[in-house]
């Protein structure tokens, strides 16, 4: 165990120690200690959930292996710090997919279910927690739990989307599904206001599995909400390429960018520049599976390009009425002049988590990326958490760094049936100041 004085979270804010226990094996005991524990995969998460400031934090990323997969029944059995990206490399060649998917495959099966992480196709397939159909749970007394809808079905619940409060997930089993081949059948359609968008995903979510949505952030008047709406499905056994090349760039982004680089004119020059890109056509064709899922993984460290001060991301989810209230939040948002490049708006169908403190519901979701530039910054989210919460709406904990506690107890009221589910040696930055705290 050594201590680190300056873990963050991939949105680079807060800050944070933590003494850290490597893990090799799932049958290693977990270390005895007066601190807090709390399981940490990658470090994916944008807000403090993977952070334990002044805890232990149990990095799971050692126990990586694929332990078991049943082909007839397309059961994927796996240690907690196995990556999505390992798990892609090993089935894709063999005719199968994950059952749904976030947009970056570098996060461990660990944390994609204890932050119940959702993907484009959620109007289809729901939460990563819909397709979890068993694992065993380390609890810091020392019993392992075998958790299921059947066995602990309460402590099942809890984990999913728990947020790595109940114990360390040790293993964990997945349903997958079948697929003919790597290729995807993509479509990519600008629309130049938000009710084009509300049009296109009505139209889209009948016919296509996969669907989301670049906005442009920065775009006012007529223009507000305009956007790139993507889609597509699996290639079908007729449609299906004979011949396929797959190829995978990569580009590391090596240094932090100075904190000026990102501002209101950068930002209005990219997202213009980007919007412009399809000329106004649509465009369909064939495409590999990783640009059409995890175009930002192209990018190693594309945190950087934030610089030292970091970024916090921001996503809500408001029911299908508020759409007018979508077009008040985005024109707050261009009028300060805090505009971000990477804005993603999708909608949510109505397939209900198991998870007890899931995030996703129907309705709409927004994702935003904003730099840190001072009190300005963390004021306009407050003013976003206003103007989501009094429509109805809540925000992701998984992506937050800064949201009061007052607000995450009145959005998530089932918080108090987690606290009693909650492993009393385990705790979270995260944790702490949203139950703490005003």
């Amino acid at each position: 165990m050594h201590w680190t004085s300056t873990y963050r979270s991939w949105g680079g804010f807060p800050q944070a120690g933590a003494y850290v226990h490597p893990l090799t094996w799932i049958s290693e005991e977990l270390p005895h200690s007066e601190l807090p524990l709390l399981a940490r995969g990658l470090g994916r998460s944008y807000g403090d959930v993977c952070l334990n400031d002044g805890g232990i934090l149990l990095d799971t990323s050692g126990l990586n292996r694929l332990q078991h997969f049943d082909e007839q029944q397309g059961l994927l059995r796996c240690e907690a710090g196995v990556t999505l990206a390992q798990i892609l490399d090993d089935i894709v060649p063999r005719g199968w997919f994950l059952p749904t998917s976030p947009g970056t495959q570098f996060v461990t099966v660990g944390g994609a279910i204890a932050n119940d992480v959702h993907g484009k196709n959620h109007h289809r397939a729901g939460t990563f927690g819909c397709h979890v159909t068993q694992f065993e749970l380390l609890r810091s007394n020392g019993k392992r739990l075998l958790c299921s809808p059947d066995s602990h079905p309460e402590l099942f619940r809890a984990t999913i989307g728990g947020l790595g409060l109940t114990g360390l997930i040790t293993w964990a089993e997945i349903r997958l599904r079948p697929i003919v081949h790597r290729a995807m059948y993509t479509e990519i359609i600008p629309f130049s206001n938000a009710d084009e968008f509300f049009d296109l995903s009505q139209q889209s979510d009948s016919e296509y599995e996969y669907t989301m949505s670049w906005v442009d952030c920065s775009a006012t008047g007529d223009k507000l909400g305009r956007g790139l709406f993507m889609r597509g499905n699996h290639v079908t056994e007729e449609n299906k390429p004979k011949k396929w090349r797959a190829t995978s760039r990569q580009f590391n982004m090596p240094i932090e960018l100075p904190n000026w680089v990102l501002n209101r004119w950068s930002v209005q020059a990219f997202n213009s520049l980007y919007y412009h890109k399809q000329r106004g056509v649509k465009s369909a064709g064939l495409s590999d599976y990783v640009p059409f899922f995890y175009p930002l993984d192209a990018i190693l460290n594309w945190n950087r390009l934030y610089g030292k001060t970091g970024f916090l991301q921001y996503q809500f989810v408001l029911p299908m009425s508020e759409q007018k209230q979508l077009r008040a939040i985005m024109n707050y948002i261009a009028q300060t002049g805090q505009g971000s490049f990477l804005a993603v708006l999708k909608t949510f169908g109505e397939v209900v988590s198991p998870g007890l403190l899931s995030f996703p519901r129907a309705g709409f979701t927004l994702a935003l990326d904003f730099p840190i530039h001072g009190a300005k910054t963390f004021a306009l989210l407050d003013r976003l958490d206003e103007m989501v919460i009094d429509s109805g709406g809540v925000i992701y904990p998984a992506k937050d760094a800064r949201w009061s506690g007052r607000y995450f107890r009145r959005c998530y009221p089932q918080w108090e049936v987690l606290a009693r589910y909650r492993d009393s040696g385990f705790s979270s930055s995260f944790w702490r100041r949203v139950t703490q705290s005003a």
